[in-house]
Order: C-alpha cells, then sequence, then structure tokens
C-alpha cells in the first residue's frame, strides 16, 4: 500500500488531529472535541473527494511547517486566510495541490482567520480514542498534538491532479462579529438592564482564548446571587457568565457539565466562523427568539450543505462550488 512519511519541521501550540468529532460520550463527562470551524474542516475533506469527518491537521495561529520525506499526496487548505509557501511558491489557503519527496509545506497566520485544515488524500496513522482521532487538548487524548521533531505517516496516500486548484472560500466562512443568541437558559439570574447591555455591548475577542472557550472583554454581565446553582448539562455556543461578570463563548472541547449562569446560548451556525475571530476583533450579540433560531439555523444549514455537495461533486473536469 502507498504511504507517505511527513516529518513535522515545527509547529506551534494547539496544532492537532482531528477528524468530525467524538459524539455520544458527553454523559460520560468526554467532550465531543473536534474541529473549531467544522464547515472549513468539511470543505477542505469533501475537496479532495473524502467523507467530510475523515482525519486531518488541525493547525492554529502559531502555525505549522512540514517536509514530505517519502512518497507523493495531494492535500487540500481551508479555513482562515493563511498564507501557504510551498516549492518557492507563495499561495493563499483554500486551495488543493501536491506534495512530493522532498518538498515542504509552511502554513502562517494571513490577513484574517485563527484556524486552518489540512486534510489528505490519505488515512493518518495514529490510534484512536473511543473511535476517534480527535483531540482533546487539555488532556491530550484522542489523535493527540502536533509536535516539532514528528513523524506522521499517511497510508493510502494519493494524488488526485482533477482535484488540483482553489477552493472557492464562501462569505459564511469568514469571521463573523454580530452572533447570534437565544437568551438562556439561565437568563433568569440577569437583571433586565444586563440583558440590555448584552445586546448592545461591542465586545472584543480576548487574548484568553483556546479550544475550550472564548473570553469576551467589554461590559460586566454580572449575574444575581447565581454562582451556587448546580452544574448542569453544557453545550458548545453557550455564553457562560463568571461571578465577576465576564463572558465565556463555549467552542469544540468546553467541558461537559458547568455550574456558572448562561445568560445565552449562540446558534451553532454562528460558532464557526466565530472561531475565526482574532483577538481584539470586535463581536455583539443579536439576541433572537426560539422560533426565529429554528428559522435561521434550518436556512443557514441549507446553503451550507448546498456549497459542501458541490464541492463533494467536483471532479475532474467539473466545475467547483461557488463562493456566495
Amino acid at each position: 500500500m502507498t504511504r507517505a512519511l511527513l516529518h513535522i519541521d515545527f509547529a506551534g501550540p494547539h496544532v492537532s488531529l482531528q477528524d468530525g468529532g467524538r459524539p455520544g460520550h458527553m454523559r460520560f463527562g468526554v467532550p465531543a472535541s473536534g474541529p473549531m470551524d467544522r464547515l472549513a474542516f468539511a470543505a477542505a475533506n469533501l475537496s479532495l473527494g473524502n467523507p467530510a469527518d475523515q482525519a486531518g491537521i488541525e493547525v492554529s495561529a502559531s502555525g505549522l511547517s512540514l517536509t514530505c520525506r517519502e512518497g507523493t499526496v495531494t492535500l487540500a487548505i481551508a479555513g482562515g486566510g493563511f498564507i501557504v509557501q510551498t516549492g518557492g511558491q507563495r499561495l493563499g489557503s483554500w486551495i488543493v495541490l501536491t506534495l512530493a519527496e522532498g518538498d515542504r509545506l509552511t502554513l502562517r497566520p494571513g490577513p484574517w482567520g485563527s484556524w486552518a485544515y489540512l486534510a489528505f488524500a490519505a488515512r493518518i496513522d495514529a490510534p484512536p480514542w473511543l473511535g476517534s482521532l480527535s483531540t482533546h487538548a487539555a488532556s491530550g487524548m484522542g489523535g493527540g498534538a502536533i509536535v516539532s521533531g514528528q513523524n506522521l505517516v499517511l497510508s493510502g496516500a494519493e494524488t488526485r491532479p482533477g482535484r488540483h486548484g482553489p477552493i472557492p472560500c464562501p462569505v459564511m466562512a469568514r469571521p463573523r462579529h454580530r452572533l447570534r443568541c437565544v437568551p438562556g437558559p439561565q437568563d433568569r439570574f440577569f437583571a433586565a438592564d444586563v440583558m440590555q447591555d448584552l445586546a448592545k455591548t461591542v465586545f472584543q475577542v480576548s487574548e484568553a482564548y483556546d479550544r475550550m472557550g472564548t473570553r469576551l472583554k467589554g461590559a460586566a454581565l454580572p449575574p444575581l446571587n447565581a454562582l451556587g446553582i448546580p452544574s448542569e448539562p453544557i453545550l458548545r455556543g453557550s455564553v457562560q457568565v463568571s461571578g465577576d461578570g465576564v463572558p465565556t463563548v463555549l467552542m469544540a472541547d468546553h467541558q461537559t457539565t458547568g455550574g456558572y449562569p448562561k445568560i445565552a446560548t449562540v446558534l451553532g451556525c454562528d460558532l464557526d466562523a466565530f472561531a475565526q475571530c482574532r483577538p481584539r476583533d470586535r463581536v455583539g450579540f443579536v439576541p433572537v427568539t426560539p422560533d426565529e433560531a429554528l428559522r435561521i439555523a434550518r436556512a443557514e444549514h441549507r446553503r451550507a450543505q448546498a456549497y459542501l455537495a458541490a464541492l463533494a461533486s467536483a471532479g475532474p473536469g467539473k466545475p467547483k462550488a461557488a463562493a456566495g
């Protein structure tokens, strides 16, 4: 079986193996993990003709550099607007290309975005944990962090020249600065004026962000004597408020239970683009009713699925999806 061997020349913090996630284990205290930007991750895989959830590398803003030591493999890069360098060329992300033996590939932050994804026309050789290669950053369980000096073996490596070229980057993949949210489930623990502040305040993404959550800077949102509430199940997108009134939007590696009050819940369709925001980016919340949230989520799901389906069907001689 054809294989490729990649040597990791440099990997910064928070670079890891991820696949579609590890659902079904939250009741045991195990987060689902998976990619921070699920749309971009699926787009990279489908542009290669892979299943949308096939394992790949998630690259943080700290960057990644690797050398193909053996074999040849086609790969796709999507996510933030990173700068890609290979073979003496400087390219943008959202592209499909092939690495041959001796080729070096470097990804570093470009004009926008915080996370990028490398998908391969190959299977990454790494032991799964609970049936998944998704890495839970805090514990290191899963496929694992990607570290400098590591060798990564790709089994069944293929070249797919018919897939080469740019991947259309849709507007919905760009950083989102207005987050639609449903108040609650514990908005009752916040005064009416605090709920108004949630809707009218312009927050900033702080430097305190990782795969577990993103803290925001702005007006304090103090809860009303709610810090003793029992821990309860918590979800990706929950806006959890600590005792000092600081809101945190929970992300891919969020804890499975939490005792801080949740003032609102961000719609899942806005979270991928929110993950691409950078520190000091401004963001605001747009409260919507549950019925409105349902309509928005269904419409956004149809839009995303149409885009991804077009990428999946694009093969030799076929046009790729429009970037609308």
